[in-house]
């Protein structure tokens, strides 16, 4: 097997291609369960007659204690053992999935009123929120002891690229676990069984990290959904020195950061509604309409992750650029979402959606980043990743309430938002 060796100490041992995969598999779950979740959640609340800004509420409820609470685990990851806090995250995950998908069935079934289980519901998504956030700090705190400093960037930035392939995973798998008997909470079942496989498998497969420990830190990500494209911070938060934070009214990122909250709330506000609009758009029944959704969420997740991947490290854009442009191509993608008719046109139009949004994060990232010096680099990313995690706090909920008064306003607004936001960063940044 190939081994990344850390330096000599007490109680290391090589991370192993085998312990690598382990903490791929943590963080790939629960970012995979959680995107197949936001696909089939639309048509379970039109199944069961729930308003669409409840049902948005509830399932996003559990991104403001993963936005709260993240840093909390991110600053204990290097004070206990990192195992343990990973068996804590994904132990979470599965506990909130199962209670979910049961408490989802039994509504689904009748057994309980609508609005009893939506607050069942949004209870158990706590769960996830408080405790599954553990998991992404804690499996880069691990891998960050059991590596050698040069190949460390390399080793953090394949693990964190485990939420990216897990927002095509899960929207991808879902519709196959909507199954005869378990309806549409079967991707909840699903997944919580997946997880506790890994569970077994960290618990049986990984050293245990509980004595003997070498320094070693983990970064608080981004709550796992199809915004969470791969940009670094996490990278950069768990490999440069500790110093105090920065503020976000520094006047060296200031500019940096509104440009990331704009776009931030534009695409969280879209993406909520897009699974409403779908079924609205198409004229669905709530029970197969998980299949064109996820054919929709999945082509934006494979196009953000393109972006990223495949088409930054080939322009060779600047940050500025990159927001710029990446703002016009996703206001021109949404306001071309409301022109679609059809499946085709839809999954096109997010799509290019998706792209411009896949642009203007690593934007702001990447600028926000060269406006600090490189003791500052931990500072700022932690920055950076409370502004993509604040976006899911407000803007799921007022996406849904223009989409009451009417289902093209959130996209027309966050595309007057996006075109905004090109016209102010030409003069601020």
């Amino acid at each position: 097997m190939l081994a990344i060796t850390p330096k000599r100490g007490v109680g290391t041992t090589a991370l192993t291609t085998r312990h690598f995969l382990l903490l791929y598999a943590a963080m790939l779950v629960a970012a995979a369960g959680n995107t197949a979740l936001q696909s089939v959640m639309p048509a379970i609340g039109r199944e069961m007659g729930i308003g669409d800004f409840y049902v948005a509420v509830a399932y996003t409820w559990s991104a403001v204690l993963w936005v709260l609470l993240a840093p909390y685990w991110a600053e204990k990851s290097d004070r206990h053992g990192r195992k343990a806090l990973a068996l804590m995250g994904v132990g979470g995950f599965i506990v909130s999935m199962a209670i979910c998908g049961v408490i989802l069935h039994a509504g689904l079934e009748g057994w309980i009123g609508g609005a009893l289980t939506f607050i069942l519901f949004a209870a158990g998504r706590a769960i996830y929120g408080t405790l599954g956030c553990a998991t992404p700090s804690a499996t880069q705190a691990y891998l960050a002891s059991r590596t050698r400093r040069s190949g460390r960037v390399a080793a953090l930035s394949a693990l964190s690229s485990s939420f990216g392939l897990g927002t095509i995973v899960g929207p991808a798998l879902a519709p196959l676990f909507v199954l005869p008997v378990l309806g549409l909470a079967g991707p909840l079942f699903a997944f919580a069984a997946i997880a506790i496989a890994v569970f077994a498998a960290i618990y049986w497969w990984l050293p245990n990290d509980k004595y003997g420990r070498r320094a070693g830190r983990g970064a608080a990500m981004s709550y796992p959904s199809m915004a969470s494209g791969v940009t670094g911070a996490s990278v950069i938060a768990a490999t440069s020195p500790r110093r105090a934070r920065l503020k976000w009214s520094d006047k060296r990122i200031r500019a940096w950061i509104i440009a990331g909250v704009a776009a931030g709330h534009a695409q969280a506000a879209t993406l909520t509604s897009i699974g409403f609009f779908v079924i609205d758009r198409l004229a669905l029944q709530p029970r197969g309409s998980e299949q064109p959704i996820a054919i929709v969420m999945m082509a934006g997740a494979s196009a953000t992750l393109a972006a990223q991947w495949g088409l930054i490290p080939r322009i060779n854009a600047s940050p500025r650029a990159l927001i710029l442009w990446g703002a016009l191509i996703a206001a021109a993608g949404l306001v071309a979402t409301t022109l679609a008719q059809d499946l085709y046109g839809l999954t096109v139009a997010f799509a290019l959606a998706s792209v411009g949004f896949g642009l203007t994060r690593p934007g702001f990232t990447g600028g926000a980043s060269l406006a600090v010096p490189l003791a500052d680099q931990g500072s700022v990313a932690g920055v950076i990743t409370s502004a993509n995690g604040i976006s899911f706090i407000a803007a799921p909920g007022v996406g849904m309430l223009l989409y009451a008064i009417d289902p093209n306003l959130p996209f027309v607004l966050a595309a007057i938002l996006l075109v905004g936001l090109t016209l102010w960063a030409r003069k601020a940044l």
